[in-house]
C-alpha cells in the first residue's frame, strides 16, 4: 500500500522554517517552455516569479502564461494565465487569479487568502462564489509548486519510491488535493540537454482524458534549483509534452548535459 505522507503535519515547517533551509527559487528567475505531441509544436508556456508590492507589502507575484501557436491555436485557441501573489515569509497564497479563454469558454476569478484572522483556519474570499473557510496553510495551484520545490524536494532523501505526498489547494473555488506520487529518479532529455531529475506523478482522476491514475508524470532537476523541466500528459488521443526550452535567473546553475 503506498504511503501518504500529509503535509498538514508541517505546517510549523511552513511557518518557522528550519535554519540553514534550501531555498530553490528566487524573484527573476523565467522558465520557457514548448508544448508538443510528437514532432509537431502546438503551444507554448512561461512560468517567471518576480518581486511585487501590493496590499501594502512586499510579495512574491508569480505568474504562468500558456497558449496554443500554429495550427492548434488556429483550432482551440487556449489563451490562460495563471497568478499568486505570495507572501515570502510564509510562501503561502494572498491573492489568487485563474484568467482562462479557451476557445470560446471563458473564466476569471480572483480568490483573496487570509491565513492570520483565525487560529484554526483560513478564509478564502473568491469573486465568483463569497466566503468560504478552509483548513490552514492551503494553497493555490501555483504557489503549491514553488512551495513544494522550498519544503519537500530539498528532503528528497526521506521519501520513498511509492510515497505520495499531498498539498491541500483552492482550485476552481473548490478544495484540490494535489497528491505527488514519487516515482523515482530518471535522466531525461530535453531541448537544453540531458538532466538527471525526480521524477512524479500527480495522482489523476480517471475519466474523459486519463486512463490510470499515472498519466500525468513530472520531472524536476536533481540540483538544488528542483525546477520542473518536464511535464508529460498521457491521453486518449495520444501523450503531449511540455518542455523546458530555455531559463533565466535561476539561483544555482542549471546541471545538464550538453547536447
Amino acid at each position: 500500500m503506498r504511503k501518504l505522507i500529509s503535509l498538514t503535519g508541517l505546517i510549523l515547517l511552513l511557518l518557522f522554517p528550519a535554519a540553514g533551509q534550501i531555498i530553490s527559487y528566487q524573484p527573476g528567475e523565467r522558465v520557457n517552455y514548448v508544448v508538443h505531441y510528437g514532432a509537431i509544436n502546438g503551444g507554448e508556456a512561461i512560468l517567471e516569479i518576480v518581486s511585487d508590492t501590493s496590499f501594502g507589502r512586499e510579495l512574491w507575484h508569480a505568474r504562468m502564461d500558456a497558449r496554443t501557436t500554429g495550427i492548434a491555436d488556429a483550432l482551440f485557441r487556449v489563451r490562460d494565465i495563471y497568478e499568486a501573489y505570495i507572501d515570502p515569509e510564509t510562501e503561502l497564497p494572498v491573492r489568487s487569479v485563474r484568467n482562462i479563454r479557451e476557445g470560446r469558454y471563458k473564466r476569471y476569478n480572483v480568490v483573496l487568502f487570509d491565513h492570520t484572522s483565525r487560529q484554526d483556519s483560513a478564509i478564502l474570499t473568491s469573486n465568483l462564489t463569497g466566503i468560504h473557510i478552509t483548513q490552514q496553510g492551503i494553497h493555490d495551484i501555483l504557489s503549491c509548486f514553488y512551495w513544494f520545490r522550498n519544503h519537500v524536494l530539498p528532503d528528497i532523501k526521506n521519501v520513498k519510491r511509492g510515497d505520495v505526498i499531498e498539498i491541500m489547494t483552492w482550485f476552481t473555488d473548490e478544495l484540490y488535493p494535489i497528491r505527488m506520487k514519487y516515482i523515482g529518479n530518471e535522466e531525461v532529455k530535453t531541448k537544453v540537454g540531458r538532466i538527471k531529475c525526480y521524477k512524479f506523478n500527480p495522482v489523476t482522476e480517471t475519466g474523459r482524458l486519463f486512463k490510470t491514475e499515472e498519466d500525468v508524470s513530472f520531472w524536476f532537476s536533481a540540483d538544488k534549483n528542483f525546477l520542473p523541466v518536464k511535464i508529460r500528459f498521457d491521453i486518449f488521443v495520444g501523450a503531449f509534452m511540455v518542455e523546458v526550452v530555455s531559463y533565466e535567473g535561476l539561483l544555482y546553475p542549471l546541471e545538464i548535459k550538453k547536447k
